[in-house]
């Protein structure tokens, strides 16, 4: 197998990769701004360079000339090479700024012609503190600029679209957004305009940069010339949490991180899954997160009225067990997670109903095959995994309509706003909803609410639509935390240590609701149905052992990435 050396260390490689990429892969930081894995690489910002030699052959035999202690004579390139463009070859030797004062020199001065005309205000800056070009000034640059004149102005608070936010001054000029716009998405909607120092990337005239993934470019900007219209000085960095997740806005699955301050989702970025959604996120998928926040349910009601959970439990105990089991119409939710919806079926089955039914939510046309599907649900693939069937609104009003249903038993959906039903359809009928949010409609109208947990707060299997399995963790705390939720959220958390004295901790935003796994089997518990469990693991491990379609699903095989369930399956 070839070998290269780096920097004294050997490593074997196959094919013929890029120095910097192979550098990355094994760990060697390599500093770099123009380059990334998924684009073309330019070669511009010169951060990148190394040292390359080549073992010294006799020309007339071919063989390695050896020094005096036996080893191969190593002839170095005259000049320094980019290594982003630098295929590895077998017996090449690189040095790096860890082995070469030449290459921890051009490092130096290059970033001291790149902060020549950037401006100084990393203070006020939305990408301080998570900023390349800040961090590899601090590790690899100069003390202090040399430069005393006038930096070159360039337009500031230029408003690209209705999502990103341009500051020219700080650009310096890696390409990422416009080869992002060229090779990725396609839109061609940013490019380069004037010259050398004066350039900067904008709109070509007459274009609006609104793609449906324009707010990609603010995370691949090494620096903070590109920053998000919406969440522009809300929070620094520091002060937030960042919980990996999966986003619940289609049945993409797409990876993501959830960033949280005083218990409230401020942002949603990308998180690397090759699997899934690679390096990118839709827009409409970051701009989702307010429905986390506002309009939240908080604690549980009967006929409108607050009341304590377990009066809620025994309440909706009391609706059930007056009626037959053909008389409750069970429906669950493509939006709940595998674990909600699978003790959803355990209950209507113990009460001798139907298995439960869901709504689909799908818009056609929607979808771009891409990171945007037609279904814009996370999880209606686990729903058909579990035996549950699409509701619909002809079937649904025809039961109602009959006397049928006595009692509407609905997991996180609004069957009227849906249009699957009116109110006056749902005159005479019973409805326990698991609510999330007060604009269901079905909470003015319901006998007994029982306000659900978000993805943000629970842990939860989701099933994409190529059958995708994927786990949630909570990334803010709900008000009755367990001890699930507890070893599941992260413990250095600054929000969790919070006081009412505190006037950067606020305890609404402590929503009082409960995960499905918790409540339902409170339910099935005051009919005298047992259906507990430790936690969702266990729940995991039940389904797996009792249903094909979830054979060998694990939380550990699932880990941060998620797996395919027809892979699992064909190993279990």
């Amino acid at each position: 197998m070839a070998k290269v050396t780096i920097d004294h260390q050997t490593f074997e490689f196959e094919g013929s990769p890029m120095v910097l990429q192979f550098c990355l892969d094994n760990e060697v930081d390599v500093p770099h701004f123009c380059y990334h894995p998924a684009m073309s690489a330019p070669a511009n910002c010169r951060q990148c360079l190394i040292e390359v030699g080549m073992p010294d052959r006799d020309r007339a035999t071919g063989h390695a000339i050896l020094d005096e202690d036996g080893n191969p004579v190593i002839q170095f390139m005259p000049k320094l090479m980019t290594s982003c463009t630098q295929p590895a070859a077998d017996g090449m030797v690189i040095r790096t700024h860890r082995s070469s004062d030449i290459i921890r020199r051009a490092q130096k001065d290059n970033l001291e012609f790149l902060l020549i005309n950037h401006p100084l205000d990393c203070p006020i800056c939305d990408q301080a503190g998570n900023c390349p070009l800040q961090i590899q000034a601090y590790k690899f640059g100069p003390e202090s600029s040399r430069f005393e004149f006038e930096k070159s102005h360039k337009p500031k608070q230029i408003e690209l679209g209705p999502n990103v936010m341009l500051d020219g001054e700080r650009c310096i000029n890696c390409t990422r957004c416009t080869r992002f716009t060229d090779e990725i998405s396609e839109s061609h909607q940013l490019t380069i305009i004037e010259r050398g120092v004066d350039n900067y990337p904008m709109t070509p005239p007459g274009v609006v940069f609104d793609e449906p993934y324009s707010m990609n470019v603010i995370d691949i900007c090494p620096v903070g010339a590109l920053t998000s219209r919406d969440f522009r000085f809300k929070a620094r960095v520091w002060e937030m949490s960042s919980t990996p997740s999966i986003t619940t806005t289609n049945a993409k699955g797409s990876n993501c991180h959830y960033w949280v301050q005083d218990n409230l989702i401020m942002k949603v970025t990308p998180r690397t899954n090759m699997f899934v959604n690679e390096y990118w996120l839709a827009d409409e998928d970051r701009l989702d997160y307010r429905r986390f926040n506002d309009n939240r349910p908080s604690g549980p009601t009967v006929d409108g009225d607050p009341v304590t959970w377990d009066l809620a439990y025994e309440h909706a105990r009391g609706l059930l067990a007056k009626c037959e089991g053909a008389e409750i119409l069970f429906v669950g939710s493509s939006s709940a997670c595998v674990e909600d919806n699978f003790l959803l079926g355990r209950m209507a089955a113990s009460l001798g109903a139907d298995t439960p039914v869901f709504v689909e939510h799908a818009v056609e046309g929607a979808g771009d095959n891409w990171l945007v599907t037609d279904d814009k649900t996370p999880n209606r693939e686990g729903c058909l995994r579990l035996d549950m069937h699409p509701l619909t609104g002809e079937s649904l009003r025809s039961r109602l309509s009959s006397g049928e249903i006595k009692v509407l038993y609905v997991l996180e959906e609004d069957l009227i706003t849906s249009g699957l039903c009116s109110a006056e359809d749902l005159s005479g009928v019973q409805v326990i909803v698991h609510d999330n949010s007060i604009s269901n409609q079905l909470v003015d109208l319901a006998a007994v609410t029982l306000p659900a947990a978000m993805i943000v707060e629970t842990v939860g299997t989701y099933v994409s639509e190529n059958g995708y399995a994927q786990k949630s963790v909570p990334a803010k705390a709900i008000r009755a935390v367990n001890r699930t939720l507890m070893m599941s959220i992260g413990k250095s958390r600054a929000d969790m240590h919070g006081t009412p004295f505190d006037k950067w901790h606020h305890e609404e935003n402590l929503v009082d609701c409960l995960p499905g796994w918790v409540s339902i089997p409170e339910v099935a518990h005051a009919l005298g149905q047992d259906l507990s469990f430790k936690g969702p693991r266990q729940i995991i491990e039940e389904l797996a052992d009792s249903n094909e379609a979830f054979a060998g699903l694990s939380y550990e095989g699932m880990g941060e990435i998620g797996i395919q369930l027809e892979e699992v399956a064909a190993t279990a």
